[in-house]
């Protein structure tokens, strides 16, 4: 690392010489405004000019998001002129922008009122053209509504840097440029993987969940035995919604919050988890032991099944056929706790607190069945619990409900980072190969955050290769080498959002001007934070092995029979099409 000297509004500083003038400026405490960058600070688009500074010796004001430090450079962030120049970039943007406030679902989180407050803005200052109006709201997972939107490209370089795959784009030209998928055709229309990170870094509600609120209240007035239950990746995230600083484990308050919004029980989908591993596990050493199709590759994130369906069928035969976790919750639900609970299946309707806007879309998918009947994401927990009056800061840490599904272990808390996955099955197919548990259980060289890694498990002597990726665009190396049969690895872990399920669609925004008292350094490592709760929570669990989680031991018992049974293929594995055709050129 480099340093150059520089000064800012006449204080000198030594900064990293890689910066640019935006990053240099939050580093040195300085909190310039922007709405084009993201990443809490990269930007290659420069088009909100909203960060604008001047620099001595630049010809004009300079956006500071682009624009390189050098040695000796002065930067002048609060001169008369940059400060008015702020506010007219913003009071621009205003004028073509939707102005029912109070209807957004960004109300409280829109980073452009937030920056309209920063610099003083007036709305009404200019006479703007309205931004042509498209609602689209028949994709399950998404909704996308261009009156809010700014232009400010975030979206579109988003879907480029996690999956290389340009889903959106700007359509039309002058006051007529939108944003969206070729066309404009709906995101239903398009191959989106729904996964929600163009909703992550949206600054405005022109890109939201497709919130299922109303049916959850609906099933609660109507009577329904109402069952939750929550992702692992939930917990590592729910407290930043209520201000606490991210990697503030929420496991405890969000149950008792669960349990006073009156649903009829409380599970973890960590239960889930632990019963896709036995499931997992199984179907991998049955193809080792059987010399079937190999590697086998994961298939709990639904936002990598719409990308190989859509991208790579041929890639099919390799892919766990495991629902997720969640949806064999529903199912054993909606059968198992049903009958011995004695409950008609009708009466029942289960909603799964999910990080991820790709949930609401799988439980909709044609392979499955009526498993799980609404999917909220963090964020839409947080509304619901804000909404009740519910005081998070005064809760009480409460338990999961401890009947028949209230166990889980710490390899399925895991689940919900990049990697977790791969970790929780190697402990039990170890076990299961073996007949000996794994002595140094945390399968470090599997953990990180690195968009590929890969790792040799000694099994006795026998070398077994394993893989694992997340964002679709690191996972594209691992699947053209499957795809043309020259994989080295029998087990491969994918996870559609970078860094696994921490960083999902659904989960709470992290930028800089809505977490002003946040060190700029969390910001950046944010994703290693929420990792942090799941990997301690599994540390403090007595039993961190699937295969010996005791309600899984007895439901095998009483009901499924034996991992791969007929039943638990019935109700536990589902297919895959290819969709290669399903969208117009």
């Amino acid at each position: 690392m480099s340093l150059v000297n520089i000064k800012i509004d006449g204080q000198p500083y030594q900064v990293d010489s890689s910066l640019t003038v935006l990053e240099a400026c939050r580093q040195c405490g300085f909190n310039v405004p922007s709405l084009c960058a993201f990443n809490h600070g990269k930007c290659s688009l420069a088009s909100c000019r909203v960060c604008l500074v001047e620099v001595k010796g630049a010809r004009g004001l300079v956006a500071s998001c682009v624009y390189p430090v050098n040695e000796g450079m002065e930067v002048s962030v609060s001169s008369p002129k940059a400060t008015a120049a702020r506010r007219a970039s913003v009071e621009l943007i205003l004028s073509n922008h939707h102005k029912n406030c109070l209807e957004c679902p960004k109300n409280g989180h829109c980073e452009l009122l937030e920056v309209a407050k920063l610099v003083g803005a007036r709305d009404g200052k200019y006479e703007g053209q309205q931004t042509p109006s498209t609602y689209d709201e028949l994709a399950p997972g998404l909704i996308r509504d261009t009156s809010k939107c700014i232009l400010c490209g975030r979206c579109i370089e988003r879907c480029k840097e996690a999956h290389a795959i340009s889903i959106l784009g700007f359509e039309n030209r002058g006051f007529k440029t939108i944003v969206g998928p070729v066309q404009n055709r709906s995101f239903a229309q398009s191959p989106c993987l729904q996964c929600g990170q163009c909703v992550n870094v949206c600054p405005t509600g022109a890109l939201m969940e497709h919130s299922e609120i109303d049916k959850v209240d609906e099933a609660l007035r109507a009577g329904k035995k109402v069952v939750v239950q929550t992702a692992p990746a939930v917990r590592a995230a729910i407290a930043e919604e209520f201000g606490e600083k991210i990697g503030t484990p929420g496991t405890g308050k969000m149950v008792a919050a669960l349990h006073r919004l009156g649903f009829y029980r409380v599970f973890d989908t960590n239960f889930g988890a632990d019963l896709t591993i036995m499931e997992e596990a199984h179907e991998l050493l049955e193809r080792i032991k059987n010399k079937g199709v190999l590697p086998q590759i994961t298939s709990c994130s639904p936002g990598w099944i719409n990308y190989l369906e859509y991208f790579y069928p041929e890639v099919i035969p390799h892919v766990s056929t495991c629902k997720s976790p969640h949806m064999m919750v529903g199912a054993i639900v909606k059968t198992y706790f049903a009958k011995t609970h004695e409950i008609d299946p009708k009466d029942l309707f289960v909603v799964s607190i999910m990080p991820c806007t790709a949930k609401k879309y799988e439980a909709q998918r044609k392979q499955m069945p009526d498993d799980v009947d609404a999917v909220l994401t963090t964020r839409e927990l947080a509304k619901m619990i804000k909404r009740s009056g519910i005081n998070w800061q005064r809760l009480p840490e409460e338990e999961f409900d401890q009947d028949l599904l209230g166990q889980y272990t710490g390899a399925g808390v895991i689940f919900g980072v990049t990697g977790g996955v791969m970790e929780a099955a190697l402990r039990t197919a170890y076990y299961w190969l073996t007949g000996k548990e794994y002595q140094k259980i945390n399968f470090e060289a599997v953990r990180g955050l690195e968009g590929v890694k890969e790792a040799s498990i000694d099994v006795e002597g026998t070398i077994v290769k394993v893989a694992v990726t997340s964002g679709m665009k690191n996972a594209k190396v691992l699947l053209d080498q499957v795809k043309e049969g020259k994989s080295p690895y029998a087990f491969i872990e994918i996870m559609c959002c970078p860094g696994g399920c921490i960083n999902g669609g659904g989960q709470p925004y992290v930028h800089p001007t809505l977490l002003p008292n946040e060190d700029l350094d969390i910001l950046d490592t944010y994703r290693q934070k929420r990792a942090s709760v799941l990997y301690k929570e599994d540390e403090k669990q007595v039993i961190r092995q699937s295969h010996n989680n005791p309600d899984i031991i007895r439901l095998y018992d009483e009901f499924l029979g034996k991992p791969g049974s007929e039943l638990a293929e019935e109700l536990l594995h589902t297919s895959y099409v290819s969709n290669r055709k399903k969208y117009p050129e």
